[in-house]
């Protein structure tokens, strides 16, 4: 499972021109689901990312993480994040997980954020969206639950 974290004042999701849902200072996160992935991947992004110390302190260092500052969340599905870029000139989307599974694991981080933080927004898994968003930084961060085990796809 693979997230890609941005540190931002504000964003926005739009689904057919209407707003889906925004947060205010916060990270919007794009989650990528890869075949074989678990539950346990997603216990290991949540808290990482909830813990994660990228937001400034008052000596203006990275010390303080969402929950530290009762950041927002907002979460976007993304299987591009699986693109093999390899071979060839389109990407192949081969390592991610099927719609139905990644549909469960998604709802079930989501699920899980709820309980953590005082906000969260979330996009519509397998929807066309639009993001706005404002970036803080910008800060901009990469995790991969296979990373915590040399596992990496």
């Amino acid at each position: 499972m693979i997230a890609l974290i941005q540190r931002v004042d504000e964003a926005r999701v739009y689904i057919d021109e209407n707003l889906r849902d925004g947060i205010g200072k916060g990270l919007l996160v794009f989650l990528g689901i890869a075949s074989g992935d678990e539950f346990r991947d997603a216990d290991y992004l949540l808290e990482k990312i909830t813990n994660l110390r990228i937001f400034e302190d008052e000596q203006g260092k990275m010390n303080r993480s969402v929950a530290d500052i009762s950041g927002e969340l907002l979460v976007v599905s993304q299987f591009t994040l699986l693109a093999d870029c390899r071979k060839g000139r389109r990407p192949s989307f081969g390592r991610a997980e099927q719609p139905e599974r990644a549909k469960k694991l998604y709802e079930y981080f989501l699920e899980n954020a709820k309980r953590s933080l005082r906000r969260v927004g979330s996009g519509e898994f397998q929807a066309m969206m639009k993001i706005h968003l404002v970036n803080d930084g910008p800060v901009t961060i990469s995790i991969n639950s296979r990373d915590k085990t040399g596992e990496n796809s």
